[in-house]
């Protein structure tokens, strides 16, 4: 008998070798319909796998990420099985699930696939999905393995096995199709009920563009019709909110070619937009003892290897910069913190001098493949909302709760109420990856994982996903219509202050090493905006909005007036604009709504004769007519009580 830990500390006693769907069958008929994988021992199993050990024990469903996972990773090697039987002979790279759905990556040899083919694709992955197929594991050898793929013909699965250890591989098969996998997957296929395949790409082998470039596939599945077409309605509204169309249409950034791929240009209102958030952000971090301070756009090449950047991510990089004096280069620079550091060193510092706070908006480059630019999402140079606390051991925890505050701030400014933080630690089979000794990491986990606790944040541990130098704290947030985005992130790192011999003379005298807190509540400026126009649809807060008012002259007869008016505004510190072109005043008011400015104030003979306007709020329409002085102490005091909420 093998003893099974569930999450309420029940225990009870199953015969060895049971599986995690006989145990659901066993606690609940109903249970056992909708359980899709398990976890055993912190690691997920199909629900057929047999338990053979005593066990911590969970049950996945849809609505956990875990069942969410199993669920599209079957339904990625159902994709394949599909493909297969109506394309014999094409071969397969990896098809791995995703956080919206999966994608499978395949060389069709000399046919091409198109988006006029997917339906047919789709309705070949029902046929089998209804067939109930059931997905089995065996373990195998490696020269098992090798010799299943060789004979097919199939030299990426072959390079995928010459990487693995023997005694780790394990393969899957439904139907007719067998593939290399680790799992888990689905018990059959009966509970793919909805398919929908989204798009085609290409994709270089391996990330190689010095490889072939495969034909990537991308789907996503649900267990019911109603949920795909629920998802299909989010994907048309999220095409509306696409930061991309949205800049353009609200002329907030643009992009040339001449200039350079993944390098945004702010035009006027996106650069006030963002002199808005920088202000903002800059009074509350005075409220908390930041300084600003500036550095430089370049850096040179030895000051991000003695950082250990240039180890890790040279290759991600631009080119360094050389001179004409020999030996001398310099990068563009790829991080902030280590010219903080320098800035450290400045002079001796005392205990009693930490912590030291240095914030900065600073410019960074990092070369990113053209394929994987995404409007301000993904660029190639960009703006952290960059900060770094030096500061004695004993100081951590509270200033790391500090930061956490700040980010509060931010995200109920603006907004973002569904939110969990993300625990990141450095994965414990992988150490190469991070520079530093166990004992700092250890430090640094353990400060993270108690001041998250001390503020009650909901989180989540993902291993692996720490940066080089420290773990961190990421924050996770869902916006307006159900995504998740990576905003905001806290680092702990013990190890720049050494790689930098940054010191402090401690109350005994002695020479002491400071803890270095990186952070970034926005993350970067670009990438925030970017979420916060697809969160909000264009229509922002009325105290951070480009224009937050528009007169509209009825006829060129009132532009005098109408421009009498904008310059009152204006001198009252609100933003207005006049929208004197010759149009009906229809025309005008859809095309402003459509600019999602908050007030439409419409100028014509009686709003001359009476000096007012009448208004129009965005989504709720007439307000009627106001005098100009009262519309103007309206706005004051809007905006007033928005930025006293901050």
């Amino acid at each position: 008998m093998i003893k099974i830990t569930f999450p309420d500390g029940n225990v009870k006693e199953y015969e060895n070798g049971i599986t995690a769907l006989a145990i659901a069958q066993q606690l609940s008929r109903q249970l056992a319909e909708s359980v899709l994988a398990a976890s055993v021992n912190g690691v997920t199993f199909d629900l057929n796998r047999p338990v053979t050990e005593d066990a911590t024990f969970k049950l996945y469903k849809w609505d956990d990420e875990e069942g969410k996972h199993a669920f599209w990773h079957s339904s990625s090697h159902l994709l394949a099985e599909a493909i297969e039987a109506l394309y014999p002979g094409t071969k397969f790279g990896i098809g791995p699930a995703i956080e919206n759905g999966f994608y499978y990556d395949i060389d069709l040899g000399d046919r091409h696939l198109t988006d006029a083919d997917l339906p047919k694709i789709e309705q070949k992955m029902l046929e089998l999905a209804r067939s109930k197929e059931t997905f089995t594991r065996r373990d195998v050898t490696k020269a098992e393995a090798l010799d299943y793929f060789t004979k097919k013909g199939d030299e990426y699965k072959t390079e995928l096995i010459a990487d693995l250890n023997d005694g780790t591989i394990s393969f899957y098969s439904q139907g007719n199709f067998t593939d290399l996998c680790r799992g888990p997957h689905l018990p059959d296929t009966s509970q793919i009920k909805a398919v929908k395949l989204t798009g085609i790409a290409g994709a270089y082998w391996r990330g190689d563009m010095k490889r072939k470039q495969l034909t990537r596939v991308y789907g996503i599945t649900f267990p019911k019709q109603k949920q795909l077409d629920e998802y299909l309605r989010l994907l048309e509204e999220a095409k509306l909110r696409d930061h991309r169309k949205l800049g353009k249409e609200l002329e907030l950034f643009m992009f040339s070619q001449q200039v350079g791929q993944g390098l945004p240009m702010w035009l006027p209102k996106g650069a006030k937009l963002r002199d808005r958030l920088e202000a903002f952000l800059k009074k509350v971090q005075k409220e908390y003892g930041y300084e600003q301070v500036i550095t430089p756009h370049i850096g040179q090449k030895e000051l991000y290897v003695t950082s250990g950047h240039y180890a890790k991510y040279g290759e991600d990089s631009f080119r360094p910069i050389t001179t004409p004096q020999e030996g001398e280069a310099f990068m563009l620079k790829p991080m902030n913190c280590p010219h903080h550091c320098e800035m450290y060193k400045f002079k001796p510092r005392s205990y009693k001098d930490l912590p030291v706070r240095y914030a900065e908006f600073g410019t960074v480059y990092r070369y990113e493949q053209s394929g994987e630019l995404h409007g301000l999402t993904r660029v190639r140079g960009f703006t952290q909302d960059d900060a770094h606390i030096f500061c004695r051991p004993d100081q951590l925890k509270t200033e790391f709760i500090h930061v956490i505050e700040i980010i509060f701030r931010i995200f109920k400014a603006l907004d973002f109420n569904d939110f969990i933080a993300q625990v990141s630690l450095r994965d414990p089979n992988n150490k190469e990856k991070y520079i530093g000794s166990d004992e700092n990491w250890e430090k640094a986990e353990s400060a993270i994982i108690e001041a998250a606790a001390e503020k009650g944040l909901q989180t989540v541990v993902e291993l692996g996903e720490a940066a080089f130098y420290g773990p961190k704290l990421d924050f996770m947030v869902r916006d307006a219509i159900g995504r998740k985005w990576q905003l905001g992130t806290i680092q702990v790192d013990y190890n720049l202050p050494e790689r930098f011999d940054l010191e402090f003379t401690g109350a005994d005298n002695q020479k002491h090493r400071p803890v270095m807190i990186h952070r970034a509540p926005f993350g970067s400026m670009e990438r925030f905006v970017a979420v916060l126009l697809e969160h909000t649809a264009g229509k922002f807060p009325l105290w951070l909005t480009p224009d937050q008012a528009v007169v509209l002259p009825i006829s060129e007869k009132y532009n005098d007036y109408a421009a009498k008016v904008v310059e009152t505004l204006n001198s009252a510190d609100i933003r207005a604009s006049l929208d004197d072109r010759n149009e009906k005043i229809g025309k005008k008011i859809r095309d402003n709504e459509l600019k999602r400015i908050p007030y439409l104030l419409v100028a014509g003979e009686k709003e001359e004769q009476s000096r007012s306007v009448s208004v129009r709020k965005q989504g709720e329409g007439d307000k009627g007519a106001m005098p100009l002085a009262e519309f103007t102490a309206q706005i004051q005091d809007e905006v007033s009580r928005q930025l006293n909420a901050l």
